[in-house]
């Protein structure tokens, strides 16, 4: 099964750009201005320091990394450095979840944020063949001020790679609510709403994404299981969850491996896809996920490709795309052959 994921053309829709630097880019960044940020450069000591006693703590070390990320050339660095992971993973498209206030905030004017991603996503398509697009996150936690200035950001310097406006941070003490107008006006202007939602909280957050934010997709929506009439919403709409089983776990809210809920999700028929999170912060990576997943399902390789393919029906790629990808999964099951 390890080789199978290894070979499989897969997508990603929830994964963190800053989230995704790997730990010797970390360390390179934190060596950069070592003496002004409490990030290790010592990769055993950066693993340590990404265990996390709580959501709480997930945060507080995110934000010390979200830190690290001073220029431009940090911006467009980290961004192809994403990609060129992804290729390794043969990740066909991916949807990067993107928080340019945290950037902006930190004194990098947002034209050349601008700039450094969407230079980094041609280069990531034409050199590596991995299609990058982004997902524009306001970060909970710095209240509405960040959403006033992430949307400014996504309508006024709109980047081409732009599909989606989303929400992140902690969800306990941030209810969502108060942040409809800014999902309101993003919709308008065409962009899909992907906020978090009953990942730290129980199934009531997830309502007030789907009917005050109006989401499209829910990232994680681990808790939804807890109310059957969600779970019955869900599935009659075929709304996609963004799952993400290590991450669960790593932030600890879920306790064990075999706890996790994305069993019930199937079971309950409901539009699960696979995803990483942060992965270097969680030790883990989207070819991991998939195994765990396809432990935790009871899947074999054909029920794998199943799984990359809901991810590439999830995603909003236009159709042309959608289906090329789709005909390279079922290409790659038919000439699978297992190694003895």
């Amino acid at each position: 099964m390890t080789a199978f994921v290894a070979g499989l053309p897969k997508a990603e829709l929830h994964v963190h750009h800053v989230g995704s630097a790997s730990p010797h880019v970390v360390a390179g960044l934190a060596a950069r201005y070592e003496g002004r940020t409490a990030v290790p450069t010592d990769p055993v000591e950066l693993a340590k320091y990404f265990e996390f006693t709580d959501f709480a703590h997930f945060i507080q070390v995110y934000l010390s990394v979200v830190d690290l990320i001073r220029d431009a050339a940090d911006v467009r660095a980290l961004t192809y450095g994403v990609a060129e992971d992804m290729a390794r993973q043969n990740i066909r498209y991916a949807e990067l979840t993107v928080t340019p206030y945290s950037s902006v905030k930190r004194g990098i004017p947002g034209e050349a944020f601008m700039e450094a991603i969407e230079d980094a996503r041609k280069a990531a398509e034409s050199e590596l063949g991995v299609v990058l697009r982004w997902c524009f996150d306001i970060p909970g936690e710095a209240g509405l001020e960040s959403a006033e200035v992430t949307e400014r950001l996504a309508l006024d310097l709109r980047p081409a790679g732009l599909v989606s406006f989303g929400l992140g941070g902690p969800e306990i003490g941030v209810p969502r609510g108060q942040f409809q107008p800014y999902f309101d006006r993003a919709r308008a202007a065409g962009l899909h709403s992907v906020p978090h939602a009953g990942e730290a909280t129980g199934p009531q957050t997830v309502w007030d994404a789907l009917t005050l934010l109006g989401a499209e997709r829910i990232g994680h929506g681990t808790t939804s299981v807890q109310d059957p009439r969600l779970v019955d919403h869900l599935g009659e709409h075929q709304i996609p969850l963004e799952v993400c089983p290590t991450s669960n776990i790593a932030t600890r809210v879920v306790e064990r491996i075999e706890d996790h809920p994305i069993r019930r999700m199937v079971d309950a028929g409901l539009f699960v896809t696979v995803n990483s999170d942060d992965p270097p912060m969680f030790g883990t990576d989207l070819n991991r996920e998939y195994a765990v997943a396809a432990g935790l399902l009871g899947l074999d390789e054909s029920g794998v490709a199943e799984l990359a393919r809901q991810a590439v029906r999830g995603s909003f790629l236009d159709q042309p795309g959608k289906s090329r990808i789709i005909a390279e999964i079922d290409g790659y099951l038919a000439a699978w052959k297992p190694q003895a």
